[in-house]
């Protein structure tokens, strides 16, 4: 709705934005996850947190993507 609102092709900023969440939850997953994992192997409340930080991190990395979308949006309108 915001890509609309700006002027900008929606398609282009859900792919960019799903892209963005996926690189950066695979590369959290695979880079981060083992060496936590074997930290919190026995306690399975630790394991389900551990297994939450990839998606935590791409929601940010989608938040970031969106903000800089959004400023070049703003550029573009100047």
């Amino acid at each position: 709705m915001t890509a609309k609102e700006k002027g900008e092709s929606p398609i282009n900023w859900a792919i960019t934005g799903l892209i963005g969440y996926w690189i950066t939850w695979w590369v959290v997953k695979l880079a981060v996850i083992p060496t936590l994992m074997g930290m919190v192997a026995k306690n399975p409340t630790g394991a389900f947190l551990v297994y939450q930080i990839p998606a935590l991190c791409a929601i940010g990395a989608a938040f970031f993507i969106r903000k800089k979308m959004l400023a070049n949006a703003a550029e573009k309108a100047n």
